[in-house]
């Protein structure tokens, strides 16, 4: 089995480049990620070395010594590598044993293909249960192993994934990267593009990092994990280590913020801040000075708001005034919406926006100050009679 090489691989899309002198390696029976953002020339990278990129591909693309650069996408297939695309892109008209026997269309795949279905099948339980089952009314991950086994039809020697995971459960990706591990095991090399990098680096041997078009980082899988880069950048790692320490603040800022904090309501000693109610820094009761604020007694007060006010602290006693004040303020504006509520009147403009009429209102007699009564217009459906011909040509009622 041959090994996959890049050298200096570089893409164009018109005066847009989406890769700069990539180069890598894939030998069979090893998996490799490419890691990096969206945007950074991941799928090109896969499309150009599978002879699909619409770009301008420049650059080196060998498979166990055969130049790439010359053959089609159909020829390359032929040459020992498939690829499944993002979008899975299989045909969902048809059953999961017609998508497998298209891959398995290719000629150095024909003589082989009742062991490449077995093979496939056995990877992928679920297809063996399901082979007359319709592509497109099958699961996420159901169809993303319709896929992976349509390109295995095909017999590769490297197996290229972009975004297998994509749109996945986490329990149907765990499955997933399980099953690419067991075709590292058949002796496939697989090239794998993941944003998922925590399941893609624990199942990959080696690794590289593609930024801004470009490789620039190559390691280990398990050297990559432990990279601060990786880890701040892919894996949600902690970068509490790599922020500046703030500077210390400077001695006018230390002076007023203490007189801010001078400025703060007393709590006294002993107490934690967030269990000092609002009645014990008043000396009385919220619901006292409600209802003392609206007029309505609740109940007596042991202590009239404004002892209450002069009992506190002249550092709190502003600040609970206003509080008082903002409450008697509520209260008069609730209790001016109570007096001035007019059911009738409400009604009598909802009839007015509600039942348009362009017949003049009767007016009501001198010293009558009664309400208009309310109107309720009913439809009635018109009714329908069904006549029956006779066959002398005369019609009855049926």
């Amino acid at each position: 089995m041959s090994s996959l090489t890049v050298q200096n691989l570089s893409v164009a899309y018109g005066p847009h480049p989406a890769l700069n002198d990539v180069s890598l390696a894939v030998a069979p029976g090893e998996i490799v990620v490419i890691l990096g953002a969206n945007g950074a020339g991941k799928s090109s990278l896969l499309r150009a070395i599978g002879g699909i990129c619409e770009g301008k591909v420049a650059g080196q693309r060998t498979l166990g010594g055969q130049n790439l650069n010359t053959l089609s996408a159909d020829q390359i297939l032929e040459s020992g590598i498939a690829i499944v695309p993002e979008g899975r892109g299989i045909f969902g008209d048809l059953t999961v044993a017609e998508n497998l026997s298209l891959g398995g269309s290719a000629k150095r795949a024909r003589a082989a293909e009742e062991e490449n279905r077995r093979r496939v099948l056995d990877l992928f339980p679920k297809l063996k249960e399901r082979q007359n089952q319709v592509a497109r009314t099958m699961s996420g991950g159901e169809q993303q192993m319709v896929a992976i086994g349509r390109a295995m039809m095909s017999n590769p020697t490297i197996l290229m994934l972009d975004e297998p995971s994509l749109g996945l459960s986490p329990l149907l990706s765990k499955e997933l990267f399980a099953a690419l591990k067991k075709v590292r095991e058949i002796g496939l090399g697989v090239l794998l593009v993941e944003q998922n990098a925590k399941q893609s680096l624990a199942i990959a041997d080696r690794g590289y990092l593609l930024e801004n078009t470009r490789i620039t980082h190559e390691a280990t899988a398990s050297d990559l994990a432990q990279d601060p880069r990786v880890q701040s950048a892919y894996l949600g790692g902690d970068t509490a280590k790599t922020k500046p320490v703030a500077a210390e603040p400077a001695a006018e800022e230390t002076a007023q913020a203490s007189e801010s904090r001078a400025n703060l309501p007393f709590i006294q000693p002993g107490h934690h801040p967030s269990r000092a109610s609002a009645d014990s820094l008043i000396a009385g009761s919220i619901d006292d000075l409600v209802a003392d604020a609206a007029g309505v007694s609740a109940s007596e007060p042991s202590t009239p708001p404004t002892t209450a006010i002069s009992a506190l602290t002249p550092r709190t006693s502003s600040e609970i005034e206003r509080v008082v004040m903002d409450i008697e303020q509520a209260a008069r504006q609730a209790s001016d919406r109570v007096r001035t509520y007019k059911p009738t009147a409400l009604l009598s403009s909802f009839k007015a926006e509600q039942r348009p009429s362009t017949r003049a209102e009767p007016t009501a007699p001198d010293g009558d100050t009664s309400e208009e009564p309310v109107v309720i217009e009913v439809y009635r459906a018109p009714r329908v009679e069904v006549y029956k011909r006779r066959p002398s040509g005369s019609f009855e009622r049926d």
